[in-house]
């Protein structure tokens, strides 16, 4: 059996830190979640969290991001079944706030998230996010689908709406009963960007 080499096992006690952490943090949130809640379910010790996150609030940005990069993606799947561009951007946006119903997402990306690393808008998942946004609004307005707006204006504006959105569902009351209001008022507000031919 071939030995594992240093680069692999230190992968390997990442990717069981973050697992832990996953479930720790959907269980108990990030304030009540300890130290040894983190390292003692998966048979590691605090210097291998230190070692590959520097503390707890270094793990948890490593979950946040993991989630987050798996909700862009999930969205991005929807959107690639549909039939153009326009369709597939306002797709994606709703898609992403729907995921605000996921227990996991709620409690870890849309609640504690902004309580713990600050302003999403400054996380690399979300800036990952503005990227694909970016791109997008940059071929719509090529292609004369949307009126000549300024690409970094819209594009910020339409991924700040879908994060805000997604926000706002996780934190009301009643979730599930918000979400279609949500997602009926951000397709409004993308259409404003349309081209009047386009309408």
């Amino acid at each position: 059996m071939a030995r594992r080499t240093r680069a692999e096992m230190m992968e390997d006690t990442r990717r069981k830190l973050i697992a832990s952490a996953r479930a720790a943090f959907a269980g108990k949130g990030f304030a009540s979640t300890s130290m040894d809640d983190l390292t003692a379910a998966v048979g590691l010790t605090r210097g291998a969290l230190y070692h590959n996150f520097g503390d707890k609030k270094g793990l948890f940005a490593a979950v946040v991001d993991e989630i987050d990069a798996e909700m862009a993606g999930g969205a991005r799947r929807l959107a690639e079944a549909e039939t153009t561009a326009w369709n597939a951007l306002l797709a994606e946006g709703c898609a992403y706030i729907e995921m605000a119903l996921d227990p996991e997402v709620q409690r870890i990306v849309l609640r504690d998230g902004p309580a713990v690393l600050g302003d999403p808008a400054q996380w690399p998942s979300q800036n990952r996010c503005l990227d694909a946004t970016r791109t997008a609004v940059a071929e719509l307005k090529a292609e004369g689908v949307l009126r000549p707006v300024d690409v970094e204006a819209a594009s910020r504006l339409l991924n700040g709406a879908a994060l805000n959105a997604a926000l706002w569902v996780a934190a009301c009351e009643d979730p599930a009963a918000m979400l279609p209001k949500a997602q009926e008022a951000f397709r409004m507000l993308a259409e404003g960007f349309l081209a009047e031919h386009a309408l």
